[in-house]
Formats: structure tokens, C-alpha cells, sequence
């Protein structure tokens, strides 16, 4: 990875430089988030899940009619 044809040591610094800025910066909203996720009385997992099994049953539909 060092030795010229891959990435160099500046980009892989950079790249971790801003990684810990990403996470930095979302840390206190992603807190709260998670915050008021815990304290939700009702959670609504079925309507996050109807979606996505609708989602699947109709690519295994499409997947079977080819």
C-alpha cells in the first residue's frame, strides 16, 4: 500500500483527519437521536418492515419471472 502504486501516507492521514471531523461534527445530534429512540414509547417496526418485505417479495417476483 506504500510502496508508490496505492494510496500514500498524506491521503490515508487526511482521509482520518476527516473521518474524526465527520464524527465530531454528528456526534452531539446522533446523541440525541438515540436519546429519543430509547425513550419512544411506541415503537413502529411494522412500518418500517411492510416496506422493505414488499421491496423483497417483488424483487424475488421479478427475479423468478426471468
Amino acid at each position: 500500500m506504500i510502496d508508490g502504486s496505492g494510496v500514500n501516507i498524506w491521503q490515508l492521514l487526511l482521509f482520518g483527519a476527516g473521518a474524526l471531523l465527520i464524527i465530531f461534527l454528528f456526534k452531539p445530534g446522533l446523541k440525541t437521536v438515540f436519546q429519543q429512540s430509547n425513550e419512544a414509547e411506541n415503537k413502529d417496526w411494522l412500518g418500517a418492515l411492510l416496506p422493505i418485505g414488499i421491496v423483497v417479495l417483488f424483487v424475488m417476483l421479478l427475479i423468478s419471472l426471468v
